[in-house]
């Protein structure tokens, strides 16, 4: 790949290319699992016609285009972003532009993960794991962010709890399943290292989800509900705050004291594919990738947007409850990028890879994405709260718990990763056949709800 910068490039770098050159073998054995779990969906770029351009200019954004919009195996699905756009425009159906928008979400949650890591060769391998964890779950976030705009408390919870069940139970059910058949006659191990840590920090976030959901069940006759809701309230903000900063000595942790625990080790025995070479210099400018990234951020919120305005719609038309929408196809989709790059790896027997894709995702989610929605919603004068209520904190805390005894020898074969498959079908099964409605009296208690009381908001 070394040879696909071409002196074209040097134009819009200057003098970047001599600082890449140093930092790509730091960056090569710094790599997070998501930015190589994404490295699995991209191709190989050919650069032949573009050469014989002579305008640099119109080079330059050819080049960018070949590397960006065709440089994935995802490029098909690009086009469901032109269709969301044109039938929201024209109104048609609304289940139509739910359905569109999530498939174009897909190659742009993948497409930003490239861009980020195509940054971090100029800022260094530092600035580019910070990138990577701001931008690593952009959708989820943005996704959570518009719902809270749009007084949907509901879509956020389930939403942001189906991205945590899927990695755990989907994402790396899938690939023990698939990695131990592919390696049914090899040992797969792991290091267990960076999985203890996240185990730790996932169930510390489970603990802030338990408390809130287990004040209303230790509250007497005496409480009323409007004083066990503002206390659920005040612990969830601040056990938000707290989060937050675990979060930040997490990424300290992760990116500077003990970095070895989560680099994405290579074999030189067992080195990759061509179809997964990696990139040890950039293939464009950091301006360019800026502004590609700047635009790719812009249209994961427009088509998130189409998401949350059309999700009741879709649900009313395909006959799903939006709990279902948003625990299990919202995730599924939303991720398909990176599930599907975890599988291929833990085919190719480097689960490590596979485990810093499910777990850092899901702790992601976990203690950032959740407390910030949390304090987002506190400035937006929204009640919202860490109690995902009874079903809904159950499964998380029983997905926890059966990944983390899955995980404790530092082995894997593919009985375990079918078990965490039929789990996560079983949490899909329930949250499908559930139609008990539940009276919510106020804008906290967001679990099983009739569907139109989804957007129902008290003001703080």
């Amino acid at each position: 790949m070394g040879s696909i910068v071409e002196p074209w490039a040097i134009a819009e770098n200057g003098n970047a290319n001599a600082t890449v050159k140093g930092l790509s073998r730091e960056l090569r054995h710094g790599r997070t699992a998501h930015n190589m779990s994404s490295s699995s969906l991209r191709k190989k770029s050919d650069l032949r016609l573009i050469q014989k351009v002579p305008c640099k200019t119109l080079k330059n954004i050819l080049s960018n285009l070949q590397e960006v919009i065709l440089g994935t195996k995802l490029t098909l699905l690009f086009l469901a972003i032109p269709l969301a756009i044109l039938a929201n425009s024209y109104h048609y159906g609304r289940p139509l532009i739910f359905g569109l928008s999530l498939i174009g979400l897909t190659p742009l949650a993948e497409r930003v993960s490239f861009l980020t890591e195509q940054l971090a060769f100029y800022t260094g391998p530092t600035v580019g794991g910070l990138l990577n964890a701001t931008c690593g779950n952009a959708t989820e976030l943005i996704i959570a962010i518009l719902a809270l705009a749009n007084n949907k408390v509901a879509v956020v919870k389930y939403s942001l709890l189906g991205s945590i069940l899927s990695n755990l139970l989907l994402v790396l059910g899938t690939s023990l399943f698939f990695g131990g058949i592919a390696n049914i006659r090899r040992e797969q191990r792991f290091d267990r290292k960076q999985a203890d840590v996240n185990f730790f920090l996932l169930l510390m976030g489970l603990l802030c989800h338990l408390l809130p959901l287990l004040l209303k069940y230790a509250a007497t006759g005496e409480a009323s509900t409007s004083l066990i809701n503002k206390m659920s309230l005040t612990l969830s903000r601040t056990s938000s705050i707290l989060m937050l900063i675990a979060y930040i000595a997490y990424l300290i942790f992760q990116l500077w004291t003990h970095r070895q625990f989560f680099e994405a080790q290579e074999d030189d025995d067992d080195a990759y594919d061509d179809e997964v070479t990696v990139e040890e210099t950039p293939v464009i400018g950091f301006w360019s990738g800026f502004a590609w990234l700047v635009g790719m951020t812009i249209l994961i919120a427009l088509l998130s947007e189409y998401v949350v305005a059309t999700i009741e719609d879709a649900s009313d038309s395909w006959g799903l409850s939006v709990s279902f929408i948003s625990i299990i196809l919202l995730p599924i989709v939303g991720n398909a990028a990176e599930h599907a790059g975890a599988i291929i790896f833990a085919f190719k027997n480097k689960l490590d890879i596979s485990l810093g894709v499910a777990l850092g995702s899901a702790t992601q989610i976990s203690l950032f994405v959740v407390p910030l929605s949390v304090i987002v919603a506190w400035i937006l004068g929204i009640k919202m709260d860490l109690n995902f209520n009874i079903l809904e904190t159950s499964s998380l805390a029983l997905a926890i718990i059966i990944t983390a005894f899955t995980l404790q020898d530092g082995t894997s074969h593919y009985m375990k990763g079918l078990v965490l498959l039929l789990c996560y079908v079983i949490i899909a099964a329930c949250f499908f056949v559930d139609q008990i409605p539940q009276h919510q009296p106020n804008g906290i208690d967001v679990g099983l709800q009739p569907m139109n009381n989804l957007g129902e908001v008290y003001p703080a």
